[in-house]
């Protein structure tokens, strides 16, 4: 199945037939349904769309698809062209839009593209909010508008100069204590948005930029998820340049990761880490949130400067809800991705980069030994398969009760704290399996508590 539907948008390959993949007929259908959604929020007589897409092949198609369909409905939309997805949300609020749409797959290979959505709040939808828009594409109750009153389709250019502007703004970017340092650095954008917005940022901020697959050509150089595995031709460029440290993007910059200046990773769970300590160290404390898979580093850091850490359901939209309950100053989630309210409530590399670098220009550290100066915890993720017949729900309650004697929270699956590790156990929404995170103290315990925890579960079965 490589059409996925879900609250918060529709993603898959692109070609092959009508509900089976993402082709021109879904892409229709569904930015058909997302515009009759947004027509029923609003009372207004003209509603508009900011659309912006990353650099993938399919990206000019789909979104040009997006946006005479929306047209079509007589919604107004205003392209910001290639861009990345904190770029298109900062753009909502800005252009005072009633909603967004990014044309991304974020990590996923070339072959695949999606539509994210946004409120008018530049901000993802929520699941009673998708859900509404879900059932309006299976029913096709869309309802287009005669010649005279069809939507206007504008360009606005300079977006992404717009976002680092923003970024420089804010009152913890320390934009003349990073260009005092010197840096240099490496960046490694997958050949998509990134390469124009990283780069462009860096040398805003004084910076020396050695660019490795900064052409926004769509044709990513390697797996474009930034994991380690991945990254191997940056880390050697990195030692091979003597830099201070690389960046990685993904291709629609809303993940972050680091490489040391010995080519080692900093950590993608690391880098919310170290934003967070930087902003809780300037602010005097503060309340953090990521999401129950998340490195505890953040939690220890957190309390460390005298703040509440709490933790979400994962994805997204469930960090920013809990970020807003909690009055958080910083959150996010440990795939790279930081949430900074005083910017907006989206996963932004670029503020990302701006506050990691105006950290270690304060620390006047290596980035290898800001690294060391963290909690060193190590995380392992597995699975287990399951038939389709075996009632996934009842052994994760089950989990729960063998555990009632530590800190169990089941708003999401079943996390099981203990004194120096944790698992957390989740179904998945498409398949009959149990995604097993664990972390501990070294790979080794954390490999191994993953490996007791599916004997215990197969013992259930």
């Amino acid at each position: 199945m490589t059409l996925i539907k879900s609250i918060s948008g529709i993603r898959g390959t692109i070609g092959g037939h009508v509900g089976e993949n993402l082709t021109p007929v879904d892409a229709v259908k569904f930015a058909a349904a997302y515009g009759m959604w947004l027509k029923q929020q609003n009372s207004k007589k003209e509603l508009t769309v900011v659309i912006g897409r990353d650099a993938r092949i399919s990206g000019t198609m789909i979104s040009t698809l997006v946006s005479q369909t929306l047209i079509g409905l007589g919604i107004h939309v205003k392209s910001i062209g290639l861009s990345t997805t904190p770029t298109v949300e900062v753009a909502v609020p800005l252009e005072n839009a009633d909603g967004g749409i990014i044309i991304t797959a974020s990590h996923n290979p070339k072959q695949w593209n999606a539509l994210k959505l946004l409120n008018h709040k530049g901000e993802f939808l929520n699941g009673e909010e998708g859900a509404k828009i879900l059932d309006i594409a299976e029913t096709d109750a869309y309802t287009f508008s005669e010649v005279d009153n069809l939507g206007v389709y504008t360009e606005i250019e300079g977006y992404i100069e717009k976002h680092i502007d923003e970024v420089l703004k804010l009152k913890l970017v320390d934009v003349e204590a990073i260009k005092q340092a010197g840096f240099k650095v490496v960046v490694d954008a997958v050949n998509s948005s990134g390469g124009i917005a990283i780069p462009a940022l860096l040398e805003r901020l004084g910076v020396d930029c050695v660019k490795l697959y900064c052409e926004p050509n769509g044709h990513f150089p390697h797996n474009p998820e930034p994991l380690k595995e991945h990254l191997t031709d940056i880390s050697k460029l990195v030692v091979d340049e003597k830099a201070d440290f690389g960046i990685v993007v993904d291709p629609d910059v809303d993940r972050l990761a680091l490489i040391c200046e010995d080519g080692s990773m900093f950590g993608e769970e690391y880098t919310l880490v170290a934003c967070a300590d930087y902003v809780l160290g300037r602010l005097e404390g503060g309340n953090t949130v990521s999401n129950l898979s998340s490195s505890r580093a953040l939690r220890d850091v957190t309390q460390k400067h005298g703040g509440k850490y709490s933790a979400s359901a994962v994805g997204e939209v469930n960090v920013v809800i809990e970020m807003k309950a909690a009055g958080a100053v910083i959150g996010g989630e440990g795939n790279g991705g930081i949430i900074y309210p005083d910017s907006h409530y989206g996963r932004d590399s670029l503020v990302g980069v701006a506050l990691f670098l105006s950290h270690l220009a304060h620390q006047k550290v290596s980035c290898k030994a800001l690294r060391e100066s963290y909690p060193n915890y190590f995380m392992s993720k597995k699975k287990i398969e399951l038939t389709p017949e075996i009632n996934v729900d009842a052994i994760l309650e089950k989990m729960a009760q063998n555990y009632l004697n530590e800190e169990v929270n089941t708003i999401d699956g079943v996390k099981i704290d203990f004194e120096s590790e944790w698992v957390h156990l989740r179904k998945s929404n498409t398949e009959p399996i149990i995604r097993i995170y664990t972390e501990s103290t070294s790979q080794e315990c954390a490999d191994k508590l993953a490996d007791s925890i599916i004997e215990e579960i197969k013992s259930l079965i």
